[in-house]
């Protein structure tokens, strides 16, 4: 039994934080490979070392079309974020807070973008695109991000919707305060974390998407086709610096919230 024992504390001491510190060490690898090499000074390839240089981040836009892709995806990004956040988090509320018939089958239907193959859908909505005789584009591209980003922002505002107390809105309703006002003032206000995370959630789904985009894109480049293109012939540093950039901003907008979140708990503890 002590033997059992012994073993077991040394399994929780040393091999569980190896084998975790091992995972996460080849998760950033990769991010490491493209900071390092956005680093490169490069010439017409950049598949080998050839020596540090600061030009690429003085000039990001160097490699033609790279900065042009970043600000197709980021428009299409914003774009979808703002309508799918928007259609999303009204479902979300809809379908938790009321009863009506079908909603079992609302939900299902929800869930399914999330269970379908990424080339389906693309292959569908292009299917569909073509049918309506619709010009394939931003537009088009806008459509296709937001559908598919409705269901990670429902899946994600409906879990916080679950977790309020429906008696805060009855309170509302009790001190004189139509419907309207009590959900911009008390429904809202909680939602809020869970929309701003479902916001961020569907703006990485649309901006780092390629496989529907390329089916629906037409003629314009989104930063993840541009690098797909660009990889046969090697990706220049240019695309290294703005991945790497993204990489900074995301983990900078995490440890913030995180921050803050941890100075809430602390006056909300001190009160």
């Amino acid at each position: 039994m002590t033997t059992t024992s012994s073993l077991q504390r040394a399994i929780g001491r040393w091999l569980i934080p190896t084998a975790g510190t091992l995972a996460f060490a080849f998760l950033l690898v990769p991010i490491g490979y493209v900071f390092a090499f956005s680093f490169n000074d490069a010439g017409r390839t950049n598949l080998t070392w050839r020596g540090f240089t600061l030009d690429n981040w003085k000039n990001p836009c160097g490699a033609p079309e790279v900065c042009t892709s970043l600000a197709n995806s980021l428009q299409i990004g914003l774009i979808s974020t703002v309508l799918a956040t928007a259609l999303g988090t009204a479902i979300a509320v809809g379908l938790v807070r009321y009863r009506f018939r079908f909603s079992a089958t609302a939900n299902m239907l929800i869930f399914l973008p999330l269970a379908t193959p990424e080339v389906v859908l693309g292959a569908s909505l292009l299917a569909q695109f073509l049918n309506v005789g619709a010009e394939l584009g931003k537009g088009t591209l806008i459509i296709a991000h937001t559908m598919f980003c409705i269901s990670f922002v429902v899946v994600t505002v409906k879990a916080r919707v679950a977790g309020l107390d429906p008696k805060l809105e009855e309170a509302a309703a009790d001190l004189y305060a139509s419907p309207l006002q009590a959900f911009w003032r008390v429904t809202f206000p909680l939602l809020l974390p869970g929309i701003m995370a479902a916001a961020l959630l569907a703006f990485a789904m649309s901006f780092d998407d390629f496989i529907i985009t390329n089916f629906n894109s037409g003629n314009v480049d989104t930063f993840p086709k541009f690098v797909y293109v660009a990889a046969t012939r090697g990706i220049p540093a240019q695309a290294n610096v703005i991945g790497s950039a993204m990489f900074i901003v995301s983990l900078l907008l995490v440890v913030g919230g995180q921050f803050l979140a941890h100075r809430r708990a602390k006056q909300l503890a001190a009160r």
